[in-house]
């Protein structure tokens, strides 16, 4: 595996939120064509639009310079709970463990911010997602009928111990 890093989104332009989940979810046009507009507009633009907010819950992976994967999180309901958004690695660097890495990056930093429950959803058919949740030690807690042409949704939590 080559080295990553985990850099801020205020180190790289506008619109890379937005290209890093097309070329992701390149393989099934109907995820782009479904969510598309929403990632330009309240996933790139809202954290271009507040750095600020960006620092605390999103991060791009990069190898080198070039970015290869996007996490973040809603942190709002913290330190009760945050809820992982969108996590993706772009198709050539899938299959070397850089979307784990970068999950447990993500487990990390929620951690370190408080949060009492972590939680993360999924479509049913997106396998190579659903293995890597559960590799990290995320455990399904339930699952939704989706709308449309998309499986069932699948609901995942990770196991915070908790001292008393």
């Amino acid at each position: 595996m080559i080295p990553i890093e985990f850099r801020n989104l205020r180190d790289f332009e506008r619109g890379t939120i937005y290209n890093l989940l097309k070329e992701a979810y390149s393989f099934d046009e109907k995820y782009v064509q479904a969510d598309g507009a929403k990632w330009e507009n309240e996933a790139d633009g809202f954290f271009f639009d507040n750095l600020s907010i960006a620092d605390s819950c999103v991060f791009i992976t990069v190898i080198g310079d070039e970015p290869i994967g996007v996490a973040m999180w809603d942190p709002r309901k913290l330190p009760e709970e945050a809820t992982i958004g969108h996590n993706c690695i772009i198709p050539r660097y899938k299959g070397y463990g850089y979307g784990k890495a970068q999950m447990q990056e993500a487990v990390k930093r929620i951690l370190q911010q408080g949060a009492k429950r972590i939680t993360v959803s999924t479509n049913a058919d997106l396998m190579p997602a659903r293995r890597m949740y559960a590799s990290v030690g995320f455990k399904e807690i339930g699952r939704m009928p989706a709308e449309g042409f998309f499986d069932d949704w699948i609901f995942y939590e990770y196991p915070i111990e908790t001292k008393s």
